[in-house]
């Protein structure tokens, strides 16, 4: 699958090492699903995803990750600065109220503002990078990258762990989904290895055409005959029996129809709109109802260097009819509450707009300062934590560190930022590495160097204890 083009302006240096994160990153689609013959012993490798369902003692029992790749600008979405000059706020220089009296998000967000009763806007996150791929480690993982391993992200572990539990038993479909393409901008099973990848169902929803179908079938008539081999009594086989049959029923079974959004009444595909963002969050609601415990919906398109206005026209209406949408049918639907829905993407934006050519209005990476939206799972409603100055440039109150913000979802969906996981090399990894020590005198974190990177750790303040359930 193509990566989605970079902005040509955009000469950062982690951009070069995009061809070998593809070649890192093979993706699972449903193509490869066919041609690879899940029905087959081959299917084995699919075998940890088809067992998903939630840990019992979890607040949360879901996750939905809505992430913004590229990197929003806090100061255009949840963090406005209308007091800031012009050179600050760009062409959008109002603010408007939400439903919650004292929080405003950016006038380009009006109906994700009607829920902010359901929602906490994080301003103070805060990570020393201004490259793509470490700042995507950074938010998929929850970890610092000199932890010295490479990390899986926070959906591999948490699928992981409820498969860890014995609990992922009786559903047909992956516990770890991605919808609707996956980026490649790191690999997400990390020391796991390629159990713990996440499933892209691709094109799942559209109807079976007549070949496919006849073509699993032979394949399913060539494997009973392979059972002269014997293979029912070997307990391997058994499970591989009870995998491939469960992969059956997600090709061929009722199952399937969890991609199938046109089953939706139209009122709800129209609450949603008929963009790729609205559809890939109807769906990521769709498999939430039916026990997958993790999904990410990549939204793409946030990378704004340059011509920032004219991409904004599109890119905010859709982010604010899907989310907000998603929102409100969670919560009708009583899913909320146990459900985790966060928004952000690998970093901020530079609070400075650049009109000036090449630039024509854009703004650069930022990592020093950006926000992220929380709700639901038992997250609290209806608040702000963590504060940028006047003109968005650092934190000043509560700095949010990555894993600050993982370590809590691990929390709420019942897994012990505390505990260990497997390592190939037989060491006991860290569900929550500690983050790098801070030097003597060290200034606070905020600051970031013109490479794109500072030596300076970020201090931790721990889990989000002040909108965690009491």
């Amino acid at each position: 699958m193509p990566m989605p083009a970079h902005d040509p302006l955009c000469t950062h240096h982690d951009h070069a090492a995009d061809a070998a994160y593809r070649r890192a990153f093979d993706l699972v689609t449903r193509r490869d699903f066919l041609r690879l013959g899940t029905l087959t012993i081959g299917g084995l490798a699919l075998a940890p995803y088809l067992r998903a369902t939630p840990a019992p003692t979890a607040r949360a029992k879901a996750v939905i990750q809505v992430f913004l790749f590229g990197g929003p600008s806090h100061t255009d979405t949840f963090d406005p600065k209308p007091a800031a000059g012009a050179d600050i706020t760009g062409p959008w220089r109002k603010a408007i109220g939400t439903n919650i009296d004292g929080i405003q998000i950016n006038e380009l967000l009006p109906l994700i503002a009607q829920h902010a009763d359901k929602y906490t806007i994080l301003r103070g996150l805060t990570h020393r990078t201004n490259g793509h791929e470490t700042g995507v480690y950074m938010m998929q993982t929850g970890t610092d990258p000199s932890s010295g391993l490479v990390y899986p992200s926070a959906g591999a572990v948490i699928a992981y762990k409820m498969e860890e539990t014995g609990l992922l038993k009786n559903r047909s479909l992956p516990a770890y989904m991605t919808v609707p393409v996956a980026l490649g901008r790191f690999s997400e099973p990390g020391f796991l290895g390629p159990r713990a990848r996440t499933f892209v169902p691709g094109n799942l929803g559209d109807p079976l055409k007549d070949n496919e179908r006849q073509r699993l079938k032979n394949r399913e008539q060539l494997l009973a005959q392979l059972d002269a081999f014997g293979h029912a009594e070997n307990d391997l086989f058994e499970e591989a029996d009870h995998f491939r049959d469960q992969a059956k029923e997600m090709v061929l079974g009722e199952t399937r129809e969890a991609f199938d959004i046109s089953k939706e009444p139209d009122p709800i595909r129209k609450l949603y709109g008929d963009t790729e963002f609205g559809r890939s969050c109807l769906q990521a609601r769709r498999l939430v109802e039916r026990g997958v415990a993790y999904i990410t919906v990549n939204m793409r398109g946030w990378d704004t260097h340059r011509d920032q206005a004219d991409r904004y026209k599109k890119l905010m209406p859709d982010l604010d009819r899907g989310l907000s949408a998603l929102l409100a049918d969670l919560a009708q639907r009583g899913l909320l509450d146990t459900t985790i829905l966060t928004c952000g993407g690998e970093f901020g934006r530079t609070p400075k707009f650049m009109t000036d050519p090449p630039w024509n209005g854009g703004r650069n990476h930022y990592g020093a300062a950006f926000s992220w939206l929380v709700a639901g799972g038992g997250f609290k409603g209806g608040q702000t934590l963590g504060a940028t100055d006047p003109r968005g440039e650092r934190v000043t109150e509560r700095p949010i560190a990555p894993w600050d913000l993982t370590a809590s979802i691990y929390q709420l969906t019942g897994i012990d930022p505390a505990g260990t996981l497997p390592h190939p090399s037989g060491i006991p990894a860290p569900v929550v590495p500690p983050p790098p020590a801070a030097k003597p005198g060290a200034p606070r974190p905020g600051k970031i160097s013109a490479g794109g990177t500072s030596d300076i750790p970020i201090a931790s303040a721990g889990i989000l204890k002040e909108i965690m359930p009491t």
